[in-house]
């Protein structure tokens, strides 16, 4: 079942309804989802599609050849092509009649063997452009290499392309249309636990609990998921080792700079050059308060749930779990998971409130949403406010989260103003998240203010899934 993608479908469909040549590049982390959406943008359309394999050169133009040829002839031929310039020549001649589309995926495999091969299609795009009806799909996994070589200003073939789509993990909107037996409770625990990349929800079966998901899953050594992390960072890095111990530092509290070179033994200089890294795979994200460009103040975090779920749980059973005794792993982790949904309930109620404003239903226009925390210069205790967004210098939204399942009292709403009133806006709208609603009296304290929204996690499953 394909789900989601909506917007970059749309955007492919626009450009090949041009008519002209066009050029898309592709790119983002493994088991995204990226060949499962050039395949369903395919599927009913003259295409090409090559998959390019981690081997020499005389291969992936062989196996190029091979599907160009089953697509121009018709049949399947053993012969190859004398070079990939060769090989393009003729694609870019089919395509001066009709409009086919030549999608390559694992762009870099085939470039790392072939090391003209951008400067030949940076040769033949710039010849056959103006009357060709190709449309050049190049796709592929490693994100440093697609960004220097592809995309990068010095790069041969930067200023060709017409598009890139950097191609992120799901949102919760979209996991949550694809499970359709799980409650909604456990719509919010999956995303939590495996995130938004397809290929992890592909892992889970909404026709068991959760707990049997996380036991046939994480907490079982024979499973992908199991190894998956470590085997990613093998893939995506030379060091997986200092990865490994800087995102377990991170996933077990340390935020700071300081404290994750203090746990895993190495100089900030080295830690901040491993983080640069893995921000950029999309697995650890640098927070600062709100307002703030650059701040001491700044912390990290992991970035993708899945990440985060393994290295909070998996490591301290790892023992365990190689024994076979998964019942035992999950007592032990399950009196910490609702504190591990915190944070993925405040993601889901960013979630919404983007919603709310691309759709034109917030009160606020914000630009951006962050988390804000300081020290409060009446007190001198530190606050901390966990949403908020800014409209102009006059107007700003804040908002707090609960997932807890009692109801959310008035002395929540209480804390949210005095919290807001540290700064200085003309008007500021205040929300509030609650996992199972709210007492009377916060109900009550909301209607009097006026500028309050109260919102359950039912209120964000319906508005989430009602598209």
């Amino acid at each position: 079942m394909f789900i989601g993608r909506e917007r970059e479908l749309d955007s492919l469909e626009k450009l090949y309804a041009s008519g002209k040549f066009e050029f898309a590049v592709i790119y983002g982390r493994r088991r995204v989802g990226k060949t499962a959406l050039i395949n369903y943008f395919i599927r009913d359309k003259k295409a090409i599609y090559f998959m390019g394999v981690e081997s020499n050169a005389k291969q992936n133009l062989e196996n190029f050849s091979r599907n160009i040829l089953e697509y121009g002839m018709g049949i399947q031929a053993d012969t190859a092509f004398l070079s990939f310039q060769a090989a393009l020549e003729y694609v870019f001649q089919l395509a001066k009649k009709e409009r086919l589309i030549l999608a390559i995926d694992e762009y870099p495999y085939v470039a790392r063997s072939s090391k003209s091969l951008a400067s030949t299609l940076q040769l033949l795009i710039d010849k056959h452009k103006d009357n060709s009806k190709l449309m050049l799909i190049l796709c592929g996994s490693s994100m440093s290499y697609m960004e220097d070589y592809v995309l990068a200003y010095k790069a041969p073939l930067y200023g060709r392309r017409t598009a890139q789509m950097k191609i992120q993990p799901f949102e919760f909107a979209d996991t949550s249309r694809y499970f359709k037996n799980f409650s909604g409770e456990d719509k919010a625990l999956i995303y939590g636990i495996v995130g938004g990349t397809p290929q992890y929800l592909l892992q889970m079966d909404d026709r068991m609990s959760i707990e049997e998901n996380i036991k046939n899953t994480f907490f079982n050594f024979t499973s992908s998921l199991f190894e998956e992390p470590e085997n990613l960072l093998k893939q995506e890095v030379r060091e997986p080792a200092l990865y490994n111990a800087i995102i377990t530092a991170i996933a077990t509290g340390s935020s700071r700079m300081a404290e994750i070179s203090t746990k895993v033994g190495e100089d900030t200089s080295v830690c901040t050059a491993y983080l640069k890294n893995l921000m950029s795979l999309g697995l650890v994200r640098k927070e600062t308060p709100y307002g703030e460009k650059a701040s001491r103040k700044s912390i990290y975090a992991i970035d993708d749930n899945m990440f985060r779920f393994w290295y909070r749980f998996v490591p301290e059973n790892y023992s365990i779990i190689a024994r076979g005794a998964a019942d035992i792993a999950y007592k032990r982790m399950e009196p910490h998971l609702p504190d591990y949904m915190g944070k993925v309930f405040e993601e889901i109620c960013r979630q919404y409130l983007w919603k709310l404003m691309l759709e034109g239903q917030s009160p606020v226009e914000f630009g951006e949403l962050g988390r804000w925390w300081g020290t409060n210069p009446f007190t001198r205790s530190q606050e901390e406010i966990d949403i908020m967004g800014e409209q102009d210098k006059n107007t700003a939204l804040f908002a707090e989260y609960k997932w807890t399942n009692e109801k959310v009292d008035a002395g929540v709403l209480e804390t949210l103003v005095k919290r807001g009133q540290l700064f200085h806006y003309e008007k500021t709208y205040l929300a509030l998240f609650a996992k199972h609603g709210f007492t009377k009296g916060c109900e009550d304290m909301a209607n009097k203010m006026g500028n309050v929204m109260l919102v359950t996690y039912d209120d964000i499953l319906k508005t989430m899934e009602k598209n």
